[in-house]
């Protein structure tokens, strides 16, 4: 059984920056790619970055702000700079394992998912 695990969610200031790990484990974990989603109270979840074959895609509210990365050990990073209080939210960790278009992923793509973790930028 596949396991998404994230970490490193909590509270900033705007301006800050956090970092998001996540630890995917299980017994197979053939992904196709990889990504993060947000939801925020009373908003629909949104795809905020998806990694395919080394490559990065980016919402356009993240983009320059946000970077993914993923590593050999099968681990996805969401690194979040210059923190706004709009991206507050609950941050989840994702995975596909069917062909993966290019592009950020929405929600309907995605085959695995992590419990989240919780991001909270104050003014």
């Amino acid at each position: 059984q596949v396991q998404l695990v994230e970490s490193g969610g909590g509270s900033a200031q705007a301006g800050g920056s956090l970092r998001l790990s996540c630890a995917a484990s299980g017994n197979t974990y053939p992904f196709t790619c990889m990504g993060w989603f947000r939801q925020a109270p009373g908003k629909e979840p949104e795809g905020v970055a998806t990694i395919r074959d080394g490559s990065s895609y980016y919402a356009d509210s993240v983009k320059g702000r946000f970077t993914a990365s993923q590593d050999n050990n099968n681990m996805l990073y969401l690194e979040m700079n210059s923190l706004k209080p709009e991206v507050t939210a609950m941050y989840y960790c994702a995975a596909r394992n069917a062909w993966c278009r290019l592009g950020v992923l929405s929600r309907s793509e995605i085959n695995y998912w992590g419990q989240g973790t919780q991001v909270t930028v104050s003014s």
